[in-house]
Parts: structure tokens; sequence; C-alpha cells
């Protein structure tokens, strides 16, 4: 009898069929490949957990070592230092890096907005009225120079706040987050699922700026802004194209999986620490997040466009700088899939 984790992964398997894909054998590139990750245990990273214990790596040819870091920023570091052929993390990242001449290529993007929000704690929350009020607060962010701060640095503006008003500590990931918020280090964070859920059940924060969901998103930035990315070193992608594009179809077909399994399927197949110590918990963040989640791994010139705005009034580096957006990503590995698994 089938055990339920092995079950989940059959029914895409049996539409789309287990792909004949092993490269390694064939090609000569590598089969083994390291991919870093900014706080693993986000609900916005699922997709690449899954990809791995749904066995879509696997089919693919893949051996993917995942490796996390304490945020966005440390996962970038990693794979310019050459840690890591891949990293998981924001979009961001691959136009900071054209600006400063390095190319990072987004190959499959995963997260369709940045599924964090800023929370505040209740006893702040109370005196809060708009953005202007986080001028003087001390908040927690996953990593300094992350999403999550540039968030933060956004809104602020927005209001006639500089950042430099602001004191932005950096807490990790969400465990991190939960603690810095009841011990009072902090008068909110920035941090994602299923953190929040449960900062917000159990009443310790009240939420001010959310952009779990496509609404909040659009309310926030004015579109979607695209977030969850895998991406790679463009002379790493150009030297190993079958690798990176197994590495794409798993992802995709772990999109696909998503796109259509409950809640309960999605819980049942991440590691069982994910939903403590509450399952219910975890459960409601699911739920109320599932539109974070690409269905199809496809960027947009429009997404691209929106990320550069945001990024052009917080990051000094990239105001008055021309970075050719249609070099940050590219949708050829992620089209590659979607032909395999139609004529699967």
């Amino acid at each position: 009898m089938l055990q339920r984790r092995e079950f989940l992964g059959f029914p895409l398997l049996a539409l789309c069929g287990s792909p004949s894909l092993v490269w390694a054998g064939t090609t000569g590139e590598p089969s083994k490949v390291r991919i870093t990750i900014g706080g693993r245990t986000f609900l916005q990273y699922a997709p690449v957990t899954l990809a791995e214990r749904l066995g879509f790596f696997k089919d693919a040819g893949i051996d993917p070592e995942i490796l996390d870091v304490s945020g966005g920023s440390k996962a970038l570091q990693a794979l310019v230092a050459g840690s890591a052929e891949l990293t998981a993390g924001a979009f961001d990242h691959t136009i900071q890096m054209h600006a400063k001449g390095q190319k990072i290529v987004g190959v499959v993007l995963f997260g369709r907005h940045p599924t964090f929000a800023l929370a505040l704690r209740t006893d702040k929350a109370s005196d809060y009225r708009d953005p202007s009020s986080l001028r003087g607060m001390k908040i927690g962010v996953t990593a300094l120079g992350s999403q999550t701060q540039f968030m933060v640095e956004y809104i602020a503006l927005q209001a006639g706040v500089s950042p430099a008003d602001i004191s932005f500590v950096s807490v990790g990931g969400g465990t991190g987050a939960v603690a810095a918020i009841r011990n009072g280090a902090v008068d909110g964070v920035v941090t994602g699922e299923p953190a929040l859920t449960a900062l917000t059940l159990a009443g310790d924060v009240k939420l001010v700026a959310d952009t779990r969901t496509n609404a909040g998103t659009i309310g926030i930035f004015g579109g979607l802004y695209p977030s969850g990315t895998i991406y790679a070193r463009s002379d790493f992608i150009e030297r190993n194209p079958a690798t990176v594009e197994a590495v794409a179809l798993a992802m995709v077909r772990a999109l696909q999986w998503i796109d259509r399994a409950s809640a309960e399927d999605i819980a049942d197949a991440l590691p069982e620490e994910w939903a403590q110590p509450n399952r219910d918990v975890f459960l409601t963040s699911i739920r109320g997040t599932r539109d974070m989640f690409s269905p199809d791994g496809r960027f947009s010139a429009e997404g691209a466009s929106i990320a550069f705005r945001v990024l052009s009034t917080v990051d000094p580096q990239l105001r008055g700088v021309q970075v050719d957006l249609a070099q940050t990503f590219t949708n050829k590995f992620v089209e590659k899939a979607h032909q395999t698994l139609s004529s699967r």
C-alpha cells in the first residue's frame, strides 16, 4: 500500500508521465547541484522542498543539496562566492546584481508576490496610524539588505519617512521573528508564513502591510511584484543548459502539483516539523496564501518593471542606472518544461 506522501506525487505522474531526463550521463553536465535558500521553512519556499520530496528532482536526473541560510542576502552571497550553483530567493537580486555588472538570471518564478507582511507588536500597533508611524521603530527583518527590509523602506518612503529613521535588526527566519516579538526585542517584524499566522492568532501582532496575497501586493506596489525565483549565474546557465532545464522541469511540476493539491495534501507532503507546534495554524496559513505560488513558473516584463520601480525607490545604487530587465530572467527553460510535460 502506498504511504500518504508517496501517493501525493502520483496524480501528476499519472497525468504527465515520469519524464526520462537523465542528463548527467549523456551530456556530462552535473546532476548534483547546491541550491541556497534564505529561510527554507518559510512557506513561500515550499515548491523547492516539494520538488525534492515528491521526487521531481530525481525524475529529472537532479540530486540537489539544499542549503538553508539566514536570509535572502546570505543566499545570494553564497551564489556569488561559488558556494552554490543556484539560489531560491527574491527576484530583486537579479536586478541588483545586473546593476553591479554581475549577470544573475532568473530561470523559474515560483512566487508571484513577496509573501511577507509587516506585523507590529499589539501594544505598538495601537499607536499606528499610517507608515509615517514607523519613524523611530525597531523592525526585525530576515537579514539586512533583504527583500523584507526593502518592503519596509518602500512603504516608509511613500509616507515621507527616511529609512534612516527606522532601526532594522536581523532576526532570521520565522522562529527568530516569533521570538523577537514575544521577548520584546523589536517593535515589529517583516516575516512570512507560518510565523505570521501563528503570531496573529495568538494576538501578539497586528498586520499593517501585507503582501501575502495578490490584492495586498497590488495595493502596496501597484501590481504583482515577482518574488520567489530560482536564479543562477549566467555563466553556469550557459555551460549547463541541460542541468538548468532539469531543475526548471522539477520546479514546474511542483507548481502544477501545488495548484491542484489541497492544503492538507501540501501539509502532508512537507516535513512534519513544519506544521509544529499546531497543524491547524499551519493549514490556516496555507489556505490564506495559496495565490502566492505561481501556477506556471513564468516571468513577465510587467512584473520585472514593477520590481525595478520599487527597487529604484529604496536602493540608491539603482537610481539613474540603466538595467536591461530582459536580461534579468528567461522563460526558455520553463517553456521547455511545459512542452515536455504536455507531451507526456
